[in-house]
C-alpha cells in the first residue's frame, strides 16, 4: 500500500471513530502502547499503531480465505449484531449474533446435535410432515424451531469445529475466547484498551463499542478475505492453464 493509500485508510478509520478508547482508568496494561492521550477524559488510540494492526489482521485473514479455512464470527453486543451477520454472510461463514452457549467448542458434539435437530424440524415443517400433529401439537414445533433458531440459527452451516474464532470485544466474549483456546483455535479478535492483548492470537486494537467502527473493521476482514480466496481461484486457473498434457502416443505398435 503506498503512502496515499495509507493517508486515506487512516481518514476512513478517523471517520469511522476506530480511535476512541476508554477512560483510562479502565485499561488494561497490555493496551498502553497503543495509546495516543487522552481527551475529555477518554483515551485515544494512536491510529498508526491501530492501522498496523488492522493491517497484520488482514492478511493473516486473507491467507484463511486462500486455504479456504472456516471462520466463526461472535459478537454479543447489540451494536455489533447487523455489521456481525453482513460480514459473515457476505463470505458465508457460520455466525454467532447474541448469547453465546457455554461448549460450543468445547461440547461441540452436543451442540452439532442441537443444530441436526433444528435442520431436522425445518426439513419436515416444509415438506409438510408435521400435519399428523395436533394443533397444539404443531405449536410447541414452532415454539421449539423459533428457540433454536434464535440461538443456533446462524451455525447451521458448521459441520465441524471451526478453523478461527473471530470475536468483537473479547473481554466481553471470554467464554467463547478461553473455549478456543482450551482446543487450540487461533482467536482474532477487534478489541478496545479495556481487553488483554495476550488473550487473542490476532488483535486488531481500536474502538470495540461503536457501530461505525465496527463495521468498518469487520468489512475490512471480510474484503480481506474474499481476496485470498479470490487469489487462489486465480492461482487455480493459471495452474489449468500451464498443466502438461500426455501427448504420448498410445497407438497400438
Amino acid at each position: 500500500m503506498t503512502e496515499i493509500d495509507k493517508q486515506a485508510a487512516l481518514k476512513e478509520m478517523f471517520e469511522a471513530g476506530t480511535h476512541f478508547a476508554y477512560a483510562r482508568s479502565r485499561r488494561h496494561p497490555s493496551v498502553a502502547p497503543f495509546i495516543f492521550g487522552a481527551k475529555n477524559r477518554i483515551e485515544i488510540f494512536d491510529l498508526e499503531k491501530t492501522y498496523d494492526t488492522l493491517a497484520t489482521t488482514k492478511e493473516y485473514v486473507k491467507g484463511l480465505g486462500k486455504e479456504g479455512k472456516v471462520i466463526l464470527f461472535v459478537a454479543g453486543k447489540n451494536e455489533a449484531h447487523d455489521a456481525l451477520v453482513k460480514g459473515a454472510e457476505s463470505i458465508e461463514m457460520p455466525h454467532v449474533a447474541g448469547r453465546w452457549i457455554g461448549g460450543t467448542l468445547t461440547n461441540f458434539t452436543q451442540i452439532k446435535k442441537r443444530i441436526d435437530k433444528l435442520a431436522d424440524l425445518k426439513e419436515k415443517k416444509e415438506k409438510g410432515s408435521l400435519a399428523q400433529f395436533t394443533k397444539k401439537e404443531r405449536l410447541l414445533i414452532d415454539r421449539d424451531i423459533e428457540d433454536l433458531e434464535r440461538t443456533f440459527g446462524g451455525i447451521t452451516t458448521l459441520a465441524k469445529k471451526p478453523d478461527a474464532l473471530f470475536v468483537v470485544d473479547p473481554r466481553q466474549e471470554i467464554i467463547a475466547v478461553k473455549e478456543a483456546d482450551v482446543i487450540g483455535i487461533p482467536v482474532i479478535a477487534i478489541m478496545g484498551s479495556d481487553c488483554n492483548i495476550k488473550e487473542v492470537s490476532q488483535a486488531i486494537v481500536g474502538n470495540d463499542s461503536a457501530r461505525g467502527s465496527i463495521s468498518y473493521f469487520i468489512d475490512q476482514l471480510s474484503a480481506a478475505y474474499l481476496e485470498g480466496k479470490a487469489e487462489k481461484q486465480a492461482e487455480t486457473v493459471e495452474a489449468a492453464k500451464v498443466a502438461p498434457t500426455d501427448k504420448s502416443d498410445k497407438s497400438d505398435k
